[in-house]
C-alpha cells in the first residue's frame, strides 16, 4: 500500500478505537496490504479490495484459543 494509505488507516484505527498506541505499518515485500500492532504485538492484516472500482479495506485478525484462557 501507498504510505498515503498507511496514514490514513493509522489515523482510521486510533481515532475509532480511541487508542494512540494503536500503529498500522507497511509490510515487507507486499504491497497490497500492511499489518496493525498494539504496540509490539501484532493484531492482524489490512487488505485492500479494489473489485469493480469500489475500494474498500478488510481488517482480518485471527485469534487463538489459548488466548481466549
Amino acid at each position: 500500500m501507498k504510505p498515503e494509505e498507511i496514514r490514513k488507516l493509522d489515523a482510521y484505527f486510533k481515532r475509532t478505537f480511541q487508542n494512540p498506541q494503536l500503529q498500522v505499518k507497511a509490510r515487507p515485500r507486499k504491497d497490497d496490504s500492511c499489518e496493525l500492532y498494539l504496540g509490539e504485538e501484532f493484531l492482524g492484516i489490512i487488505f485492500k479490495d479494489d473489485d469493480d472500482g469500489d475500494l474498500s479495506y478488510n481488517f482480518s485478525m485471527a485469534i487463538l484459543d489459548i488466548d481466549l484462557e
